[in-house]
């Protein structure tokens, strides 16, 4: 499986919810000429709360490096989970390893894209942090309450993931305006600087789509949906959905 350009976000290694395994073994069937991070790949959030760190997270890291040293251009965008990596920044490490708190992007097609991770245009991450730490724990929560459900679905013989966590996010009225209205200043942003779209990460809801004529992509995650934005060889834009190939064996 071979692409321009791969984009994922919000892995959270150090988290007991990464699936590190799982984007292991994308890594193992992918390449692409670059790789981009965008931002909570590790959750320093969560190492502070408890220290959990598993064999997959290490090797995720060992895989990423080497995909570097062999050619990859590999870009680390830092999100608010890996913000103490901020105050280092701009970072070079070796031929193809870049760390910054933003980057552009052109596409095939000669379009430019605004990289970010999304939380400085959340208005509760940079303004009342307490809240964002408080809600981090309800949604630790509701990933702890996936698993009893889980194990009911596949006692049932359901194989399809069902994400409790998913459904409070994309039904309680409140959640739903805040995703649009963050949607919507990051794009407003990209606009007004010029850019013809934004990729980004953050509320870990992978997506494709216009919004007044600025082209917004979302990584989506690797807690629940494991997803990827790519670049086809071709310009092609599309998410990946790692998870149903596991859901179709």
């Amino acid at each position: 499986m071979r692409y321009r350009s791969i984009f994922v976000s919000d892995i959270h290694l150090g988290t007991k919810f990464s699936k590190a395994h799982y984007f292991l073994d994308f890594l193992r069937e992918t390449e692409s000429q670059n790789l981009y991070l965008v931002g909570d790949i590790i959750d320093g959030w969560a190492i502070k709360r408890k220290f959990r760190w598993e064999q997959a997270h290490s090797d995720v890291i060992q895989k990423l490096l080497r995909k570097a040293r062999k050619g990859t251009n590999l870009y680390y965008i830092t999100g608010n989970h890996d913000e103490f990596l901020r105050p280092f920044l701009p970072l070079v490490l070796g031929d193809r390893f870049y760390v910054r708190n933003e980057a552009e992007y052109v596409g095939i097609d000669g379009k430019r894209y605004y990289i970010t991770h999304g939380d400085f245009f959340d208005a509760i991450t940079m303004t009342k942090k307490w809240l964002a730490i408080l809600g981090d724990y309800g949604y630790d929560l509701l990933l702890h309450l996936n698993e009893p459900i889980q194990y009911i679905r596949r006692k049932l013989g359901i194989k399809r993931y069902w994400s409790l966590s998913k459904y409070v996010k994309d039904s309680v009225k409140s959640s739903v305006s805040f995703i649009t209205e963050f949607e919507q200043v990051l794009s407003d942003y990209a606009k007004q600087k010029g850019y013809d779209g934004v990729i980004c990460g953050h509320i870990h809801k992978a997506e494709i789509r216009s919004i007044d004529g600025v082209e917004y992509l979302n990584c989506g995650d690797w807690v629940e949906s494991c997803t990827a934005l790519v670049e086809h060889l071709d310009g092609r834009w599309e998410i990946i959905e790692w998870m149903r190939r596991y859901e179709e064996e």
